[in-house]
């Protein structure tokens, strides 16, 4: 019984707890698939569409280190610039997210998680594409960390400029 007021092996006393990441459910929070142009889609030449994707997360704590993440998916294609096809899916997840300091825990968040989603949102994507009577749509990897730095850095600059003009 004494043991489990022990430090870690490794860990000095005082020492903040040790960092934990656990996937506790994956999840289809949302979904919808549109062919408006069908089945004129289909016949009209070549099959050379424009795609257009977006790409947004968020997150909410649940409590006790406990987060459902979404990551949304907006894929739009165009043919002769009418809609072929637009997918909207939501994947989520909740995780356990324990020990991370707060710039850490904001990363986990809002790059780690969503990364941790993405490739049952596009194994879903491609199948409804799929089941749409369209050719596979394989979406090509994010990486979501870089996207994370990018955002911040922006959102650092107005804070920034808003601080020198004070």
């Amino acid at each position: 019984m004494a043991e489990e007021n022990q430090p870690a092996p490794g860990q000095p006393e005082g020492q903040a707890p040790q960092q934990q990441f656990a996937i506790q459910k994956i999840y289809l929070k949302d979904v919808s698939f549109e062919s408006p142009n069908a089945p004129k889609v289909f016949t009209d030449g070549d099959w050379k569409p424009e795609v257009n994707i977006q790409l947004n997360s968020s997150h909410q704590s649940l409590g006790q280190n406990s987060y459902e993440v979404d990551l949304k998916i907006t894929v739009t294609a165009k043919q002769d610039q009418k809609t072929a096809f637009l997918v909207e899916l939501t994947q989520a997840g909740i995780f356990t997210v324990a020990g991370f300091e707060s710039e850490n825990l904001k990363g986990m968040l809002a790059a780690f998680c969503p990364e941790t989603l993405f490739p049952f949102a596009r194994e879903a994507i491609a199948e409804l594409v799929s089941k749409g009577g369209f050719p596979p749509l394989l979406l090509a990897p994010v990486n979501f960390n870089a996207l994370y730095l990018q955002q911040a850095k922006q959102q650092q600059q107005p804070a920034a400029a808003q601080e020198t003009a004070h």
